[in-house]
């Protein structure tokens, strides 16, 4: 009964106040994670984005919502800390350079190697397969199979070919975004 009565304060919530979506952006380095946060938070594309080291905090509201997004370095080095700022996000982006099939085996990889975290169990991903401006880029069902998305369970999962770039499809992922539930946090 409980459950109901919050679940129905946080419906009431979302639909008179604004609320915060905590998101972790991940993904192989040069996939164009800080490109497609720039982009998304900025309202335009910046050629001169640089390479994260480490990560990057950006905090940014989209309509009633507000977004607080941690952008993760995707550098190998940089790989075993994404489970720390994954786990108390709302959701895990992960970003795909659709582009550049010689990485897609790796992306693949470490897409289910973080997943296989205990403590990310139940946080919904958004796939985002950028740079689809690009001839010969991924599209949305190519990327499902290519990254084996179907073999993923008891989460929610969307995916959707995007160009930071040219702003493709960000309108739709913004919407995803904004639509997903904020989770109860563990300590």
């Amino acid at each position: 009964m409980v459950s109901y009565f919050n679940k129905f304060i946080s419906w009431i919530y979302s639909k008179l106040w604004s609320r915060e979506i905590e998101i972790s952006i991940v993904g192989l380095q040069n996939a164009g994670k800080s490109t497609l946060m720039s982009t998304i938070a900025d309202g335009g594309f910046n050629e001169d984005t640089i390479p994260t080291i480490g990560f990057n905090y950006k905090r940014m509201k989209k309509g009633k919502v507000g977004l607080n997004v941690w952008d993760l370095g995707g550098q190998q080095r940089f790989r075993e800390s994404w489970e720390k700022y994954c786990r108390q996000s709302d959701v895990i982006v992960y970003v795909v350079d659709g582009h550049d099939l010689s990485c897609m085996e790796e992306a693949r990889k470490q897409l289910h190697d973080l997943l296989e975290w205990p403590s990310l169990d139940q946080i919904p991903i958004l796939i985002l397969g950028n740079k689809n401006d690009l001839e010969g880029a991924l599209t949305e069902e190519e990327l499902i199979e290519e990254l084996q998305l179907r073999r993923i369970q008891n989460r929610q999962v969307a995916c959707f070919s995007v160009s930071a770039k040219n702003q493709t499809n960000l309108d739709i992922t913004i919407e995803w975004l904004s639509n997903q539930p904020i989770r109860q946090k563990q300590k």
